[in-house]
């Protein structure tokens, strides 16, 4: 969300910004807007001083047994108050249509985005492992789980529709184990530029404004699924824990918070047709660990960097080949200023895929929250600064365990980190 007054003080730069996004300017737009609701504004100011100005006058009058005058103060009184219970509800009309175009329009991407139109302009950062290989031709994700007779998409199929899954067994325990693992190596004690993270257990329904806080809503409401009562579900657990600092005003000394959790997540896939249809890679129902860091504005380049590198160390420590992107202005999301996006390797598919994607907002999240705090030393406050990312899609990390770690007899080896949660089993075979 965007300060109108900055809109107006910077109406090149805010367009030169949605240039850079692909999208049309639309400075000239909101600051008619703007102009509208003001003139309209000054118009009821001046309707309630006079209507106080009259209202003594009226006084004045009856004091003077000047019946005429007050007879006419009285009739111009009634008018005013008549046209001023119409202005303020044209107030909040003007208002409301302000906010609504402020609302949809996506953040600012910072200078050191590479400019582009799509993934194909995305910039390679670093790459991580070497793929295996193999002496025999892997199979995909879903291969290998129907196989292992654990994966099971029909019956699933028969409950739920499309783009659902039951695990069964040691493939149900190994997604718990990617989960329990994840959230140890980020809620351990801050080492090295890792860690350091506040386990929290989130609702995943939410109301509508904890949907619009983090940009969900009102653009992407398609996107999201909605219950009976209207609560939502989340997408993300970055929803919740965002959230948590709406309306709030924090010292600067509890900076930087940096917050987990594990939840279920949901996603309609709008506009995903035909894509991914077969397999874990994109369901309505997935889990997923999400980091969400709040810090101060100087703080959250820094602090973008070290999210990243908590997200790709859980690759690192499973021993599966990776690369981190930084996304064009084109493929970025809506609420972001940056993002690195980590895509793992999937042997199966012969590609990088995402399971991750970090992501700063400055102060966008901020503004539709009302989330503040106080520098140190200082009386006025200032926006915080929110980051998310995944650390990680746990859905598509036991993805990358099945197909990287697949045996030539349909057989699956347990990574070393994750044989502690496993209750030490190494190999999974078919049940």
């Amino acid at each position: 969300m965007f300060d109108i007054k900055w809109i107006r003080d910077n109406a090149e730069a805010f367009d030169a910004s949605l240039k850079r996004r692909g999208l049309e300017g639309q400075a000239a737009r909101l600051i008619e807007l703007d102009e509208a609701r003001r003139r309209h504004l000054t118009k009821l100011q001046e309707a309630q001083g006079r209507r106080n100005a009259a209202s003594k006058e009226i006084g004045k009058a009856m004091a003077a047994k000047d019946s005429a005058t007050a007879d006419r103060l009285k009739a111009e009184v009634a008018e005013l108050k008549e046209f001023i219970q119409g202005g303020e509800e044209e107030e909040r009309q003007l208002n409301a249509a302000l906010e609504k175009a402020l609302a949809v329009i996506p953040n600012m991407p910072r200078e050191e985005v590479p400019l582009g139109k799509d993934e194909h302009d995305n910039k390679e950062v670093r790459k991580v492992g070497s793929p295996k290989k193999f002496d025999f031709k892997p199979k995909e994700h879903f291969e290998i789980g129907e196989g292992l007779g654990l994966m099971d998409f029909e019956t699933a199929g028969k409950v739920s529709g499309a783009r659902f899954v039951f695990l069964k067994g040691a493939l149900a325990r190994l997604e718990r184990a990617i989960a329990s693992f994840m959230l140890d190596l980020h809620t351990a004690p801050s080492k090295d530029g890792l860690g350091g993270y506040t386990e929290h257990v989130p609702p995943i329904l939410v109301k509508d404004p904890a949907a619009y806080g983090t940009g969900n809503l009102p653009k992407f409401a398609e996107d999201l699924f909605q219950t009976t009562n209207g609560f939502w579900l989340i997408p993300t657990a970055e929803v919740p824990l965002t959230n948590m600092v709406r309306d709030q005003i924090l010292d600067e000394d509890h900076l930087p918070m940096r917050l987990t959790a594990w939840t279920p997540c949901f996603r309609s896939e709008a506009g995903a047709a035909g894509k991914d249809t077969r397999g874990m890679i994109r369901q309505h129902q997935f889990s997923k660990v999400e980091l969400v860091s709040i810090t101060t504005p100087e703080a959250s380049l820094d602090e973008h960097e070290r999210m990243t590198a908590c997200a790709e160390e859980v690759l690192k420590r499973l021993g599966l080949p990776f690369r981190t992107i930084l996304l064009c202005t084109g493929d970025m999301g809506f609420a972001s200023q940056k993002t690195y996006d980590i895509e793992v390797w999937l042997p199966g598919q012969d590609t990088y895929r995402e399971i991750s994607s970090c992501s700063v907002c400055g102060d966008f999240q901020a503004r539709r929250m009302g989330a503040r705090y106080r520098p140190k030393n200082a009386k006025d406050v200032r926006y915080v600064h929110t980051l998310n990312g995944s650390g990680l899609a746990v859905g598509r990390t036991l993805v990358a365990v099945l197909e990287n770690y697949q045996n030539a007899d349909g057989s699956v080896t347990v990574p070393e980190a994750l044989r502690p949660y496993m209750g030490g089993l190494d190999v999974i075979s078919k049940a």
